[in-house]
């Protein structure tokens, strides 16, 4: 298999940065979609003048598991039809939910890394698509808001922030939150990488998962998983290796996953031995408004400061 693992100051391929005209393409590669939401989030795409499609099987539910947006197959051909296509400049995802681990292994990888490079864009459970998307790849990809999700369809500034991201990456190099705090100080470079723990803790030992993260600024959010819950899936991380040699940490959201100051001892507890910067709270992922975040790119961590700067826009001219 065609690996692309990355090392500290070396990011991934970047896709070209959207325009005005430009053709993007909503998938759902998990869970069943919400038609009124995805309408909603269409009608913002438009809005900044992109041509939308919705990819023919988004709207489907699996004949037997409802939890599922069709069967495996179907998700898998929307995106490998939509990743195929050159007149297609972006994909952004529907929705998370469960169904990526089920059907990332259908696509034809082969084939996808001979088309030009485009935006991706998803966050949740589509954080196997953006570790597929790097070691297969070697793509540079966007942890940030999906059509039909709520933080996009209802919050401005979520929307307002990829949409500055997809058409004007150079205003948004520099990422920081009113809730960005030290919870270990200190500087790091690294080439950013990672996503929802619950969903890369399940990534270990298969095809797609990096064999560490070694080098990079590792980004962790998570929804309803209680503290306890956390502290055993960063320990799997911790005893499969996956944390060996990482430059640094950026923590984002806990929502659902009980109190702060429950979480954050976790945080430290698990991640504070490492002796690498750990920021908390920069503000993406599950949360009510939040920011779009590059993986792939490489950037400095300044956990004292509250940010993380990207040396290179996300996107490409």
């Amino acid at each position: 298999m065609d690996q692309h693992p990355t090392t500290p100051g070396q990011g991934l391929t970047r896709p070209p940065h959207l325009r005005p005209g430009d053709h993007i393409v909503v998938i759902a590669p998990s869970g069943p979609i919400d038609p009124e939401r995805l309408t909603a989030g269409c009608a913002i795409l438009r809005s900044w003048g992109l041509r939308v499609t919705v990819a023919p099987h988004v709207l489907d539910t699996h004949p037997d598991l409802g939890y599922l947006a069709g069967t495996d197959a179907h998700r898998a051909a929307d995106l490998r039809s939509a990743w195929l296509d050159p007149d297609v400049d972006a994909v952004i995802c529907a929705r998370g939910g469960y169904g990526v681990h089920r059907m990332v292994d259908l696509l034809d990888w082969t084939a996808m890394a001979t088309a030009a490079p485009k935006a991706f864009i998803g966050f949740s459970d589509v954080s196997s698509l953006h570790e597929a998307f790097a070691q297969r790849l070697g793509l540079a990809t966007l942890y940030g808001p999906m059509a039909a999700a709520g933080s996009f369809v209802d919050d401005g500034p979520t929307a307002e922030h990829l949409r500055r991201t997809l058409f004007d990456p150079a205003a948004t190099t520099v990422l920081t939150s009113p809730t960005a705090t030290p919870l270990v100080g200190g500087r790091a470079h690294g080439v950013t990488a990672g996503g929802c723990v619950h969903v890369l803790a399940a990534e270990r030992g298969t095809p797609t998962a990096r064999p560490s993260y070694a080098g990079a600024i590792l980004l962790l959010e998570d929804v309803n998983e209680h503290p306890y819950q956390l502290d055993r899936l960063l320990t799997q991380f911790l005893r499969s290796g996956a944390l060996d040699g990482v430059a640094g940490i950026a923590l984002g959201s806990w929502e659902g996953c009980g109190r702060p100051e429950r979480v954050r001892a976790v945080m430290l507890d698990r991640l504070g031995p490492l002796g690498i910067p750990v920021l908390w709270e920069l503000g993406f992922g599950h949360c009510p408004s939040s920011l779009t975040v590059p993986l792939g790119v490489p950037a400095v961590l300044d956990a004292d400061a509250g940010t993380l700067t990207f040396d290179v826009p996300a996107l490409g001219s």
